[in-house]
């Protein structure tokens, strides 16, 4: 069981890889409406980053609600 520090540490870890993967997505929609077809160089690394960062939010998430449940 976690306690109500370690708890606070972990909320706080999930929004700031929410943030990160918000980030990216933004990254993502802007590649999309602003650069294609053109930068389609650009497209597999934004989108390797912002599945990656989605990725890294989701498996953080999981453990907090796991955590809060007891």
């Amino acid at each position: 069981m976690m306690t109500e520090s370690e708890l606070k540490e972990l909320d706080r870890e999930v929004k700031k890889l929410k943030r990160i993967a918000s980030e990216w997505a933004a990254q993502l929609h802007d590649l999309v409406e602003d650069r294609l077809p053109a930068g389609w160089q650009e497209l597999p690394e934004i989108s390797r980053a912002t599945l990656e960062a989605c990725q890294a939010w989701a498996v953080a998430n999981a453990r907090l609600q796991a955590a809060q449940k007891g």
